[in-house]
């Protein structure tokens, strides 16, 4: 069976290949997670006197933005509203929960836009589908999606381009309409190139759903390959991740993944083809924590020392050895190589030596020269029909990129 075509704006995703996402809201004031609310039972009024204390003297959309941007991410994925039913923008008489509402009085979502816009960053905007705050969520389900979609077409009408929406939440009343054809036709008639995604969670990583959706999506987990073939519309795929474990603000969350296991996670994303989001959690006060910012000037860095073949690479036929694999682009091939070592004084150097020879296979073109992206030095390699063999020297002493990768030109 064929594989259907891809609409531009899906391919133009998929060439973005790595996002960062903002998870922000009054929850980020009791540094306890996202659910923090719903997980210990706090009544609703009492909850909501947190917008009472909500300034965020610290949030710097430009900044944050900047982040991103020096992290290598080419879009930027923010919570407008999430489960507690709060709102980061003015809703324009909708309701009053919202940050226009509070000390604050600021709309995030404005400063978030405008500063993607001045980047070069594309905005995408998180929402919610369930509302915790809202009443008709629960008893008054037609008259709550009326307002879920009018919500929805504030965002679409009153910020300019946005990249993209990201909905969450249908999985929480599975049973029921969520009419998702007239929410999708909101964002259709007024941002037509907008990719729309709709969680599908973590016990359904990877499930198709609505035909107006553009991606699939993977929460937490690894993404697997998508087999595309019969579909009636081709698909996107996109992993959303988090840096510790909790997707809000966490204050005694020290559980903290490394970087090399972050540029790992990246690597295998790109390796099925999938976009890799990857989560921050400013604070109360809208200040994202020092180590997130660390982490994502670490991914930043590793970019730069390998060039552009998380973007511009895709999946193809070749198969390397363990966690190696090849990505095609164009007329070159990228192979990713894992777990090499220094060289050098064993004083100094720890670790097995693991230099050597990396084989692939399933080759269908000839290769002529192959260079490391990091230096651009030579890399010996022998080829015999589809088996290739690179000769991989191991890191330099003051060097290691968890994840090296070597530029094949073809003939």
């Amino acid at each position: 069976m064929a594989i259907p075509k891809a609409e531009q704006r899906i391919l133009d995703f998929e060439n973005m290949g790595f996002g960062m996402f903002i998870h922000y809201g009054l929850y980020s004031q009791l540094g306890q997670g996202e659910w923090v609310q719903h997980i210990n039972k706090i009544p609703k009024d009492e909850y909501a006197k947190l917008a009472d204390t909500f300034t965020a003297e610290k949030f710097d959309a430009k900044k944050i933005v900047g982040m991103a941007k020096a992290a290598g991410a080419k879009y930027v994925t923010m919570t407008t509203r999430h489960h507690e039913g709060f709102s980061l923008y003015d809703t324009r008489g909708l309701n009053t929960y919202d940050v226009m509402h509070t000390p604050c009085k600021r709309d995030l979502v404005r400063e978030f836009v405008d500063a993607c816009h001045e980047l070069d960053v594309k905005p995408f905007l998180y929402h919610t589908t369930v509302d915790w705050y809202n009443p008709d969520c629960r008893r008054d389900f037609p008259k709550y999606l009326q307002y879920l979609r009018d919500s929805v077409e504030i965002l679409c009408t009153q910020y300019g381009e946005i990249g993209g929406f990201w909905f969450d939440g249908n999985w929480w009343y599975k049973e029921r309409d969520w009419e998702e054809d007239k929410l999708y036709a909101v964002i259709r008639k007024h941002q037509p190139n907008a990719i729309i995604v709709n969680n599908t969670g973590g016990s359904a990583r990877g499930a198709v759903g609505n035909p107006e959706l553009d991606s699939v999506t993977f929460e937490q987990g690894r993404p697997t390959p998508m087999n595309r073939e019969g579909m009636p519309k081709y698909l996107a795929a996109e992993m959303c991740h988090t840096m510790n474990l909790h997707w809000g603000f966490g204050a005694a969350d020290f559980n903290y993944k490394s970087l090399a296991s972050l540029i790992e996670t990246l690597c295998s994303c790109r390796k099925v083809g999938a976009n890799y989001l990857l989560n921050v959690g400013p604070t109360g006060d809208g200040e994202v924590p020092f180590l997130q910012e660390a982490l994502l000037y670490g991914i930043g860095g590793w970019i730069r020392a390998t060039g552009n073949a998380i973007y511009e690479g895709r999946p193809c036929e070749i198969v390397g050895e363990g966690k190696n694999f090849a990505l095609r682009a164009g007329k070159n091939l990228y192979f990713f190589i894992h777990g090499l070592s220094i060289v050098g004084n064993a004083d100094v150097t720890f670790g097995e030596n693991t230099e050597g020879i990396r084989t692939f296979r399933g080759l269908g073109d000839e290769i002529k020269r192959v260079t490391w992206t990091d230096d651009g030095k030579e890399v010996g390699f022998k080829q015999n029909g589809e088996e290739l063999m690179l000769d991989c020297n191991g890191y330099s002493y003051g060097k290691d990129l968890v994840v090296r990768i070597a530029k094949a030109e073809l003939a």
